[in-house]
């Protein structure tokens, strides 16, 4: 089970930090993403984390404002969110699959509830 937290309404240019929360031993088996959702439009992948946190991939769209992050002592994987741009405001959902580098909706098995990113302009 993952449950996603921290979002909320930032100014465009500030910055926000996400977190999936996971129960279960095996966390650190799975890789796991982040995918944003705007009402009406389909989810689209904005970054992953490997299961060791060893390795990372990110849309073109976030890469070098967006940092995938995990603690699996924790059970937690983080979305660093900086420089954020109005077209960043949407639903963030945190998912977790077997393999590292899907971009794709299917390559997750498991998805958290969501989170509110909302960013004013």
């Amino acid at each position: 089970q993952l449950q996603a937290s921290g979002g909320g309404l930032v100014q465009a240019g500030g910055s926000l930090r996400l977190s999936c929360a996971a129960s279960g031993r095996s966390f650190s088996r799975y890789a796991v993403a982040w995918f944003r959702q705007v009402s009406g439009k389909e989810r689209e992948f904005v970054a992953t984390v490997s299961w060791r946190g060893s390795s990372t991939d990110y849309a073109d769209s976030v890469k070098g404002r967006f940092n995938c992050s995990r603690d699996n002592a924790k059970n937690t994987v983080h979305l660093q969110l900086n420089t954020l741009k109005p077209e960043g405001t949407a639903v963030y959902y945190c998912a977790a699959g077997l393999s590292f580098g899907g971009r794709s909706v299917g390559d997750y098995r498991y998805w958290g509830q969501g989170t509110q990113v909302t960013v004013s302009s």
